[in-house]
């Protein structure tokens, strides 16, 4: 009688260990009674199921990241390459994802390598370069179309690596330098017009105040002055010696021509003939 009695309570405690689940913070539980799953979803904490009538999937709801292995990927402009890539996703409706699919993460994964494909075909090798932040955009956007009815959330998609052809890889660094020194010559033309905006804008003001040039002047003279220079030049002004052109000028035109004096010729009779 004590040994059935032992029996008894042995069984009971192995049913009510069958019944008793602890799920995490990060889990959810899919109840199925008899093949028919039961709402709401249950859990966190401390969950209690008719064992064996019930059975229960557990889900887990933190984001998952995947990695693309690289894809070979040909774009529009007829260039091959090979396209890596990262996605974060999640389950939202733990329900759905255990009874849309059998294996939600092995159904995102495959979604996400034929999207890549397909997209990146799409576009030319310029556009991919330079607007990856819009292209991972549309690929999240078209990857979370996909998975809205599964309960599955795609957070995001990050192109991560692109190989490209070992001879186009060349072209690309000369195309890049000329890009480059395309900058920096525009750069400088735009230096130089600023500079020719300010020495005009300079130019008019000392010509309003002809003070100002006798000012630079001296602010010429000081820093001669304060440099330890063995040859000092003094600048003079045009204005400064303008008088003195204009009077050396003068004197010059206003000179009369010295007249050529032919000496004169002695006569056979002794006088000199002029």
């Amino acid at each position: 009688m004590a040994g059935g009695v032992i029996a008894i309570i042995i069984i009971v405690l192995i049913w009510i260990a069958g019944c008793l689940n602890i799920l995490r913070e990060y889990e959810r539980a899919v109840v199925f009674r008899l093949g028919r799953v039961q709402s709401p979803d249950k859990g966190p904490g401390l969950i209690f199921i008719l064992w064996p009538i019930d059975k229960l999937v557990r889900v887990s709801m933190r984001v998952i990241t995947w990695d693309i292995p690289p894809q070979d990927v040909i774009t529009r402009d007829n260039i091959p390459l090979k396209v890596s890539a990262v996605v974060y996703f999640r389950v939202i409706n733990a329900q759905k994802a255990v009874i849309e699919l059998e294996n939600y993460r092995y159904a995102i994964e495959q979604l996400a390598q034929t999207t890549l494909r397909s997209v990146l075909g799409e576009i030319e090798l310029d556009d991919l370069l330079s607007q990856r932040e819009k292209l991972n955009l549309r690929l999240q956007t078209i990857l979370d179309e996909h998975t809205e009815p599964w309960g599955v959330k795609v957070t995001k998609v990050e192109v991560r690596q692109v190989d490209l052809p070992q001879g186009l890889q060349g072209a690309i660094a000369r195309q890049a330098e000329a890009e480059r020194e395309r900058r920096a010559k525009i750069i400088n033309a735009d230096g130089e017009f600023q500079a020719a905006e300010k020495l005009k804008a300079a130019a008019q003001v000392m010509e309003e105040e002809p003070v100002s040039v006798t000012l630079r002047y001296l602010q010429t003279l000081q820093q001669i002055g304060v440099e330890k220079n063995t040859t000092i030049v003094f600048p003079l002004p045009l204005d400064l010696l303008s008088g003195w052109i204009a009077s050396a000028s003068a004197t010059r035109l206003g000179a009369p021509n010295p007249k050529t004096v032919i000496p004169a010729e002695p006569s056979p009779d002794g006088e000199k003939k002029v």
